[in-house]
């Protein structure tokens, strides 16, 4: 059982749930099969993509030292098995028209955790929402066009959702992007 529906129902997500039968488990979403270890050249080539996630495969495959169908073999098996899960662009949000940003921590009713994540997702300038521990319950990360914008994010939209018992904003004054840089060691290895 994942920690997350544990966490729905007031469980402690370290121990062992006992397991059910199939006439009373609940419907379960699809999850990816087991991820497979990953060798050193896999690695290599999670720090390419997420260096440069627009590298080719030609331009992998030579920085790995494999073949082209090899590189590409194995960027799919690292997608199916849940590893890359997308590929996308870090954002300046301030260059983009997002100058205000902000994480909001949220305090929940117990066992709301999925109602509030579905309604937080819907959010204009949500970009990431995580379940904690600690003296709140989910933290929130919002980019707005200006702290006008913020103030109606928070005091109109995530106020009015049931479930969310108190917020508190921190203002963001100046954020830095620590993505993989060829500088910085391997985190993956």
């Amino acid at each position: 059982m994942a920690a997350e529906q544990m966490a729905d129902r007031g469980e402690d997500p370290g121990r062992t749930a006992p397991s059910a039968t199939p006439s009373t488990a609940p419907a379960a979403t699809p999850t990816p099969p087991p991820a497979r270890p990953l060798d050193a050249i896999d690695r290599d080539i999670l720090r390419i993509l997420q260096t440069d996630g627009r590298a080719s495969i030609r331009s992998v495959a030579e920085r790995v030292h494999v073949s082209r169908a090899n590189a590409y073999a194995r960027i799919n098996r690292l997608v199916e098995d849940g590893v890359i899960r997308g590929f996308g662009a870090r954002v300046d949000h301030e260059r983009a028209g997002q100058g205000a940003s902000a994480y909001i921590t949220l305090k929940i009713v117990q066992n709301s955790w999925r109602t509030v994540r579905e309604q937080l997702q819907a959010l204009p300038g949500a970009t990431h929402i995580a379940l904690v521990s600690g003296d709140f319950d989910v933290l929130l990360l919002v980019h707005t066009p200006d702290n006008r914008a913020l103030r109606e994010l928070v005091l109109t939209r995530i106020q009015s959702i049931p479930e969310v018992l108190s917020t508190r904003t921190l203002l963001v004054f100046e954020e830095t992007d620590l993505g993989p840089r060829p500088d910085r060691p391997a985190e993956l290895a």
